[in-house]
């Protein structure tokens, strides 16, 4: 009978371990915040390779209005993006110097390198994957193509748009080698 009572409070002992690291496990991710017209937006951390001083950009002719040049960051020649103007999201009238961007995002992958202009040092923050809705429904015009949203994250009072910048540009380099064909 003590035998017994022994496994049964090791079976206790396990079930109560299996608990504790299942609430260890919960599932999260780092994400970095910034502002594109005044809205939130996100990509995932593993992404952004740093944020510096937006440095000199060599403007490079016959390029779409969005990409603003070129830069040399740190040895590295890297395309410059407006996100704000490629989402068509600057203020009537507004000219470049008024949406000054101080910071560039430098963003990287295994086929690209690019850098995201922004207004603000961005913040990181530490999610639950639970807090992305994954498959949002948004109203999408067909002619530019709205998968490039990987999810909405939903914080208390905040809601903030996680960007696939992958495929935002790889989209525009088919398009472009569409064109040149």
């Amino acid at each position: 009978m003590d035998e017994l009572n022994i496994v049964n409070k090791e079976e206790l002992f396990l079930k109560k371990d299996e608990s504790a690291e299942a609430e260890e496990h919960v599932d999260r991710s780092q994400i970095v915040v910034f502002k594109l017209g005044g809205e939130e937006y996100a990509m995932m951390i593993d992404e952004i390779k740093e944020v510096v001083v937006t440095p000199n950009i060599a403007k490079v002719p016959l390029m779409p209005s969005y990409i603003k040049g070129v830069a040399n960051v740190r040895g590295n020649i890297l395309a410059v993006l407006d996100l704000e103007e490629k989402f068509g999201m600057l203020k009537e009238g507004e000219t470049e110097a008024q949406s000054k961007k101080n910071y560039i995002l430098v963003v990287e992958s295994q086929t690209h390198k690019m850098a995201i202009l922004v207004q603000e040092v961005p913040n990181t923050l530490t999610i639950l994957d639970s807090q992305i809705d994954a498959s949002p429904n948004v109203v999408v015009n067909d002619e530019r193509e709205g998968d490039f949203i990987k999810g909405l994250v939903r914080l208390e009072n905040r809601l903030i748009i996680l960007l696939d910048i992958f495929s935002i540009i790889s989209k525009d380099i088919l398009q472009a080698e569409n064109k040149e064909s």
